[in-house]
């Protein structure tokens, strides 16, 4: 898999500095963990799945979650289980008979009820396991051991790693009384199976539902003074530099127009600029941000960018129109991306602090050094682009506009 594949040559020349690099379900932890971007969400029940992957209907998926915990009924469950293995097994075949090739193939991952469903699961897709990257374990607390012992035994007689990923969301992790006691015991459960943890993930939605709130659409998760609480604390302690843990965004839910309150999040300048610059009108570039405001599209924007100013990587989302805009505001921009090589390429204690290639800034090398690292890696992953682009660019593929 290789984010923004659907460019030709031509476009991603015009668009990145340095291209995003190949990755797959074998890409080293430390790397794949970035690699995750917007994380689409079907429902197991969904039985277009495997034609929905082999066709490669949703333009710029990179990575899925098969769901049969909350987005499907408790009387649905074996209907199901049943249907994502057959699922599975059909995209496997796929991939077998060449109707979909390995590059083409999303980083998949089934979230589940229980850990005992990971092993019916992976028993009844057989071989075909091996396309699963990884499984999601809802209402995460201290107590969930058995997840990744499962994944563990899992792994021991396997010749592909899987992964598990867990998601904060119980009473005990956002109630003020518990909520550092139970935070710490997961992170000392975490770094005790390390190397099987690919992200962390956060269920705003069920932490949401604790206190009979739902986030409107004119704000952010960070506008929702209980949530924010509780993400600054998962963030301290789940996103230090020595805890190595990528912390994953919570789902936005809006997808289509509804009514305002509050102005839109989106100046109509820099659409303007951009396409002014690149020698298309100004009026492009008012229809391009139309079309984003009509999807509601600049509220999910506003919370990536504060996703991102926050040290959180990756979004989980529950609609394709989320799939281009998320992964677009995860390319490195052309100057932070000359910032952090230089402040690596400076570490060696000759210098404490220069000057920025665009001289508007000092970079200090031994503060900004390891934002240097994660600039890095996330550019293996999503790409830098070229100088005078930024996310409007991939905005404005005609595969996006009309989605």
């Amino acid at each position: 898999m290789r984010y923004f594949n659907y460019l030709s040559k031509e476009g991603r020349e015009a668009t990145f500095f340095r291209a995003p690099e190949s990755f797959d379900k074998e890409t080293p932890r430390a790397i794949l963990s970035y690699a995750l971007g917007a994380t689409l969400y079907m429902p197991g029940t969904r039985e277009t799945i495997a034609s929905d992957i082999i066709t490669k209907k949703n333009i710029g998926l990179a990575s899925t979650v098969f769901c049969l915990e909350d987005s499907i009924g408790d009387l649905e469950v074996v209907f199901a289980e049943d249907n994502i293995i057959n699922q599975v097994q059909k995209i496997h075949e796929a991939l077998m008979n060449q109707e979909i090739e390995s590059d083409d193939l999303p980083l998949i991952f089934i979230r589940v009820r229980n850990p005992e469903q990971i092993l019916k699961l992976t028993e009844g897709m057989g071989d075909s396991s091996k396309i699963i990257t990884g499984f999601v374990f809802p209402k995460f607390t201290s107590e969930s051991h058995r997840y990744f012992e499962v994944i563990e035994s899992l792994n021991d007689r396997s010749t592909v790693p899987f992964y598990g990923m867990p998601i904060i969301e119980s009473h005990r992790a956002i109630y003020s009384e518990s909520r550092v006691h139970e935070l710490m015991e997961i992170k000392r459960l975490l770094d005790s199976y390390h190397n099987l943890v690919l992200n962390v993930r956060i269920g705003a939605t069920d932490f949401s539902g604790l206190f009979g709130i739902r986030r409107g659409p004119d704000v952010t998760i960070y506008d929702i003074m209980v949530i924010r609480d509780c993400l600054a604390d998962i963030t301290n302690i789940f996103g230090r530099v020595e805890s190595d843990y990528i912390i994953s965004g919570p789902v936005w839910e809006y997808f289509a127009n509804v009514e305002r309150v509050l102005k839109p999040q989106l100046r109509r300048s820099p659409f303007e600029e951009f396409h002014s610059d690149n020698g298309c009108s100004e009026s492009s570039g008012t229809k391009i941000r139309s079309q984003l405001l009509n999807k509601y599209v600049d509220g999910l924007i506003r919370e990536v960018i504060l996703d991102r100013q926050n040290g959180i990587v990756g979004k989980t989302i529950i609609h394709p129109s989320h799939i281009l805009p998320v992964q677009a505001l995860y390319v490195v921009g052309h100057e932070e991306y000359l910032d952090a090589l230089s402040i690596i390429e400076n570490s060696h204690g000759e210098k404490g602090v220069l000057k920025s290639h665009y001289t508007n800034k000092m970079n200090e090398i031994k503060p900004h050094y390891h934002w240097a690292q994660k600039i890095l890696l996330r550019a293996k992953n999503y790409g830098v682009f070229n100088e005078q682009h930024n996310f409007i660019c991939l905005l404005t593929e005609e595969a996006y506009i009309q989605s």
